[in-house]
């Protein structure tokens, strides 16, 4: 008989837990072993969910349909079914320029689930509301009270300031529908995005429109060599200054830009160009105005939302979705579908991520880095269920889809496919690169720039999880802070960006210097590259919506395009080098190739080279030295060539570097790598090499 100590030998082998429901991403990510039991919690939740739904609704497939069942849906023979759920509601009337407002004579029956329903026969064979008149929910209380709201489904609501802030719901069943004339793309490799918004993009002092967009806009974001577009405040807000992040109407396309058809011609003519289009949806929250927005719908505070403080964003002042109800799900996993289908987007740029997977919200909390501080008790698992099932959604359609999740807490797997454990996303954001370029120019001298730091916030990303670099979105343009050109340049701006005008240190340093920042978080920062409107030719000054702290005023809320189409202005410079360098990334893809390899971060030339997609990156970052015979290391010997120079004349350069210089290598070890070879490197300037036959 064997004794005890016999017994234990050999040990058995540890258990895989990888191969555990929900663990996959264990593989990946051992030091996510910890929290297993967490991650199989979560995957349990979500897998119970798809259940649920195949039992009570056939499926995730026919509950993302909801918009072809809820709202206003017209039939073929001219009827008009209504159907709206407000489970808080004892009665409702559907009342409008139809009925003339009649409160009574179109009672809606309610079923067991809190859905309200009513049919509206053809009237002489032609539905019953008239294209494009009012209408509303008249709904009675069990307190008694009688309110009218919005319906929550109406895919069009329109404003009328001289009359009232409010919305109106409008009943939309144009005679003739819009016709696609042109397919989806292919998804791009990598993305390269522009942040556009509608509004804005316009040098007058007034709201654009989805027609100027397509006519003026587009052909600049094609010319450029971005391939993505990320269209923001799309999804309708009554308040403009909110820049689209409070929304009132989920299905409706503002309607400050154009109609619904509009906007569909704008996409159709984007997919002509071969450009993706993504939209920047908020489904984090939701704006609290009761009388044109979801709150209070049905009289009480828990419709849509949670009740009470968990249901409301204290910093936001706006309501919180409830994620764990089956009709909210509904209605956000159906919006997510509408705007694909109805409006032929190509996935989503999802808001305020961080405040969704957290109790906390983000608020008040930082993140560093511990694995405790995204499993457990502050993680909002209902809203990661949620966003499970919305990625899951988007992978089973018919057609490719991209989703972006705009989270800054850095969540591991959050961006790994839900089958293995992880959230699903494709690409995250990488928040902190745009926070380390403001902290640098505000607070450091430039002599004072730390190269690790910069290297390290660039390169700072999880293994397999692709993330979107930028140097500053919309966020660090916003009314508070500045335009990275405006950092730079700040008010000689205004009277020393003609070419008629001395080139002042200044401006060299601003052109210098915006030209590195972005080329280095392009090259370094990702698996793609985004850039907000305006700013790839240096937009001066800030961005601030019309309000009442501003006298109502368009100055700052427009993208002067006029500034880099004048030949005698030194926007074209900036501009210039923007397409150049999107132009090199789609010939060598730099973007969806492995991470760089950093083979050189020196501190006292401040001087940072690597290598990436076969290429050769070399920056100065000093402000006053340049270097003759710099020797750099590379890994793959041959003769080099330049194939991009930040300073060339077309790029408001001084032309010091020959693009025609030949550079042969010699098979020596230096810094890391198996040759080197010499540059002549002047102060603030980038060079890019490439094998001479590459």
């Amino acid at each position: 008989m064997a004794t005890s100590a016999e017994a234990s030998y050999p040990p058995e082998k540890p258990q895989d837990l990888s191969k555990l429901p929900g663990c996959g991403v264990l593989a990946l990510d051992p030091w996510l072993s910890d929290f297993a039991p967490q991650l199989q919690h979560r995957y349990s939740a979500y897998q119970q969910w798809l259940e649920r739904l195949q039992q009570t609704e056939g499926g995730l497939d026919k509950f993302s349909k909801g918009y072809e069942n809820f709202g206003f849906q017209v039939k073929a023979d001219g009827s008009i079914q209504y159907r709206e759920w407000a489970p808080g509601a004892s009665e409702a009337w559907l009342i409008g320029d139809f009925n003339g407002w009649d409160r009574s004579s179109h009672k809606m029956t309610k079923n067991p689930f809190g859905v309200f329903e009513i049919t509206l026969p053809p009237v002489n064979g032609k539905p019953a509301i008239p294209h494009n008149s009012k209408v509303k929910i008249h709904l009675g209380l069990p307190s008694g009270e009688r309110v009218d709201r919005i319906p929550a489904w109406i895919k069009r609501v329109t404003q009328d300031l001289s009359v009232s802030p409010v919305y109106d719901a409008v009943f939309w069943n144009p005679p003739t529908k819009y016709q696609f004339k042109n397919k989806r793309p292919p998804l791009p490799e990598a993305i390269k995005v522009y942040e556009g918004h509608i509004g804005i993009s316009t040098p007058e002092l007034r709201v654009g429109t989805y027609k100027e967009f397509t006519k003026d806009t587009l052909p600049r974001i094609k010319a450029l060599g971005y391939n993505t577009i990320q269209l923001m405040a799309v999804m309708e807000h009554a308040y403009y200054a909110s820049f689209g992040y409070q929304v009132t109407s989920f299905f409706a396309a503002s309607s400050r830009y154009g109609t619904p058809e509009d906007l569909k011609e704008l996409i159709d003519t984007a997919h002509g160009l071969g450009i993706t289009v993504l939209l920047d949806v908020v489904h984090s929250h939701a704006c609290k105005n009761v009388l044109d927005g979801l709150n209070m719908f049905d009289g009480t505070d828990h419709c849509y939302f949670h009740e009470g403080a968990k249901g409301r964003h204290e910093l936001w002042d706006s309501r919180l979705f409830n994620y764990g109800n089956h009709e909210v799900l509904r209605f956000l996993l159906s919006n997510l579908r509408f705007y694909l289908e109805e409006y032929g987007f190509d996935g989503f740029r999802f808001d305020g991520v961080t405040s969704m997977l957290y109790t906390h919200h983000g608020i008040g909390t930082g993140f560093s880095g511990g694995y405790h501080e995204y499993f457990g008790p502050n993680v909002e698992e209902e809203a990661v269920v949620y966003l499970m099932l919305a990625n899951t959604l988007l992978k089973s359609l018919p057609f490719p889809t991209l989703s972006i999740a705009e989270d800054v807490s850095g969540m591991p797997a959050l961006c790994r496919p839900v089958p293995e454990g992880g959230v699903g996303f494709d690409y995250r954001l990488s928040m902190a690169v745009p926070d380390m370029w403001i902290n640098l120019l505000k607070e450091k001298s430039d002599d004072e720039w730390d190269m690790s730091n910069i290297c390290h916030t660039l390169t700072n990303r999880r293994h397999g999880e692709k993330s979107i670099a930028y140097a500053e979105s919309h966020d660090q343009a916003l009314v508070g802070d500045k335009t990275i050109a405006f950092w730079l340049m700040d008010k000689e701006m205004y009277t020393n960006m003609s070419d008629l005008t001395p080139f002042t240190p200044i401006i060299d340093r601003g052109l210098s210097l915006h030209k590195l920042i972005r080329l280095i978080v392009h090259s370094l920062g990702g698996e793609g590259y985004l850039n907000f409107e305006g700013n790839e030719f240096g937009h001066p000054e800030w961005l601030d919506f019309p309000r009442e702290g501003n006298g109502n005023s368009f100055q700052h809320a427009r993208r002067q395009f006029n500034l880099p189409d004048d030949p005698l202005l030194r926007y074209k410079y900036l501009n210039e080098f923007d397409a150049a360098m999107n132009q090199l990334e789609s010939r060598y893809k730099w973007l969806s190739a492995p991470q760089a390899y950093v083979s050189l971060k020196h501190e006292g030339d401040k001087v940072v080279v690597f290598e990436r997609a076969g290429l050769l990156f070399i920056f100065n970052f000093h402000p006053t030295q340049s270097f003759t015979d710099y020797r750099v290391g590379v890994d793959v010997p041959g003769e080099y060539r330049i194939v991009l120079s930040s300073d060339e004349k077309r790029f408001g350069g001084h032309e010091r570097v020959n693009v025609k210089t030949q550079f042969f290598t010699t098979p020596l070890e230096w810094n890391g790598r198996k040759n080197w070879l010499q540059v002549y490197t002047p102060t603030r300037t980038a060079l890019v090499l490439a094998l001479k036959d590459s």
